[in-house]
C-alpha cells in the first residue's frame, strides 16, 4: 500500500518542487493537496486525474515531465471535513503557504491578532494553522510537519505558531510531533496562457502546468518522526542542520531576487533575465552576493553558488516577472536584506539600495493608484507619501 503526504499549498512552486522529487524519488508515495484559498486547481485538475505537465527549462532549451503524482486535492472551504481527517490520517504533512500563512507577527511568533486566526478561534477554519492544530488533535500517533516555505528557522516557526494556537483553543497535540527546517530552492514562474498552449501543441496534459528551472535544491533536517519518501535520490541533502544552507538562500538568493525586482520595475523591466542584463543593477546584485557572503558561516561555500545564480536570472528560457517576486515585501524584505544589513553595522550599501528600491517602488505604486500586493498593503498606503514612514514599516533604520 503506498504511503500519502498531505500537504498544504497547492500553487506552482509545490507542483514544480516537492511533488517532483516525491515522484522522481521512485518509492511510491502518493501526494494529496489541500487549496485553502481557491478551488481553480483541483477543478482544472480534476478531470485528468490530477496529472499535469511540468516545463523544465534553461539556456539550452526545454525538458518535459508527465507528473503522475497527485492522487487527490481538496478545496478547505467546500471539505473542511475531509481535509481534518486527511491531516488525522497522513503519513507525512507539509506545507508551501507562503510567509504570510503562517499568520506571524514581527516576532516571528503567532500573531493572536490576525483576522485568520481570530475566525479559527471563533470556529471557523481558515488558516492553515488551524486546520493542521485541529486535525493533529485527531491524531493518536506522531508525523512529522514540514514547512517549505522561506521563513527563517521554518520548522521552528511552524512548531511555535502551531503550538501556541494549540494553546489557545484548548487543543491536545499528540506525543512526538517533529517539525524539520528545511532549505527549498527552484525558479518557478506564474503559469500564463503561452505556456498552456504550447503544451496542448504538443499534445501533454495542458491543465494548470508549471515551468520551472533545471536547478533545483532542497535541503532536509533528519528529524523525522515516521516514514518519508527517498527525496535523497531525486538529489534532496538529508543534513543534520539546514540553517546554514536556509541563510545562504535566503541572503544571497532571495535578497537579491526582490533587490532586482523592485529596482528593476522603476526602470521599466517586466523579468528577471531584462533586469540582470542592465549593468547597473547587475553590479548591485553582485554587491548584495559580496555583502551577504560575509555573514554566512564557513560550512556553505557561496563562490560556485553566487555564479550559479547570476546564471540563472539570465536564463532567457524561463520569464520570471518581476512583479511576481515584488509581492510581499514587508514579509520578505526583514529575512532577505535587513539581516545581512544588521550583521555588517549598516555597511551593506547595495542590500541599502536594495531596501531603498523597495520604497522607491511603493512610492510610485502609491502615486499611480496602485495598492501593493503585500498582507500590510493598508498600512503601506497609509505610511506614503514619507519614506521615513515605510522604512518603519520593516524595522529599517536607515
Amino acid at each position: 500500500m503506498s504511503r500519502r503526504i498531505l500537504h498544504l499549498g497547492l500553487g506552482n512552486f509545490h507542483r514544480a518542487h516537492q511533488a517532483w522529487y516525491t515522484q522522481n524519488a521512485g518509492d511510491g508515495w502518493n501526494i494529496t493537496g489541500v487549496s485553502l484559498r481557491s478551488p481553480n486547481i483541483r477543478d482544472a485538475l480534476a478531470p485528468h486525474g490530477y496529472d499535469y505537465t511540468l516545463a523544465i527549462r534553461d539556456a539550452g532549451g526545454e525538458r518535459l515531465e508527465k507528473m503522475t503524482v497527485l492522487e487527490d486535492i481538496l478545496f478547505a472551504k467546500e471539505q473542511s471535513e475531509q481535509v481534518l481527517e486527511a491531516i488525522a490520517k497522513a503519513d507525512l504533512i507539509t506545507l508551501t503557504i507562503t510567509e504570510k500563512g503562517y499568520c506571524l507577527g514581527p516576532d516571528n511568533r503567532l500573531n493572536k491578532s490576525h483576522p485568520e486566526i481570530e475566525q479559527d478561534l471563533s470556529g471557523e477554519l481558515t488558516s492553515a494553522i488551524g486546520y493542521l492544530a485541529h486535525g493533529l488533535a485527531r491524531r493518536d500517533t506522531p508525523v512529522t510537519v514540514m514547512s517549505c516555505d522561506n521563513l527563517s528557522a521554518n520548522g521552528h516557526a511552524l512548531e511555535s505558531a502551531l503550538r501556541e494556537f494549540a494553546a489557545l483553543a484548548s487543543l491536545d497535540l499528540p506525543v512526538g510531533l517533529t517539525f524539520p527546517s528545511t532549505m527549498v530552492d527552484r525558479i518557478t514562474p506564474a503559469t500564463t496562457p503561452a505556456l498552456s498552449t504550447h503544451i496542448a501543441a504538443l499534445g501533454l496534459p495542458d491543465a494548470a502546468p508549471v515551468e520551472t528551472e533545471t536547478f533545483s535544491e532542497w535541503v532536509i533536517e533528519d528529524t523525522f518522526a515516521g516514514p518519508r519518501p527517498a527525496w535523497e535520490k531525486a538529489g534532496a541533502q538529508i543534513v543534520k542542520d539546514a540553517a546554514p544552507f536556509e541563510l545562504r538562500k535566503l541572503r544571497l538568493l532571495n535578497g537579491a531576487h526582490s533587490a532586482l525586482a523592485y529596482a528593476g520595475l522603476l526602470k521599466g523591466y517586466d523579468y528577471v533575465h531584462e533586469a540582470i542584463a542592465d549593468p547597473d543593477l547587475r553590479a548591485m546584485v553582485e554587491g548584495i552576493f559580496t555583502e551577504a557572503s560575509k555573514t554566512l558561516p564557513s560550512a556553505v561555500e557561496t563562490l560556485s553558488y553566487r555564479a550559479a545564480l547570476l546564471s540563472r536570472f539570465e536564463n532567457p528560457n524561463l520569464h520570471h516577472k518581476l512583479r511576481q517576486i515584488a509581492m510581499d515585501g514587508t514579509q520578505k524584505l526583514p529575512v532577505r536584506l535587513l539581516g545581512t544589513i544588521h550583521d555588517l553595522g549598516g555597511d551593506a550599501p547595495n542590500c541599502r539600495k536594495g531596501v531603498a528600491a523597495w520604497i522607491d517602488f511603493a512610492l510610485s505604486e502609491h502615486a499611480a493608484g496602485r495598492a501593493l500586493d503585500d498582507p500590510r498593503a493598508g498600512d503601506i498606503t497609509k505610511a506614503c507619501p514619507e519614506p521615513q514612514a515605510l522604512a518603519k514599516l520593516i524595522g529599517y533604520t536607515g
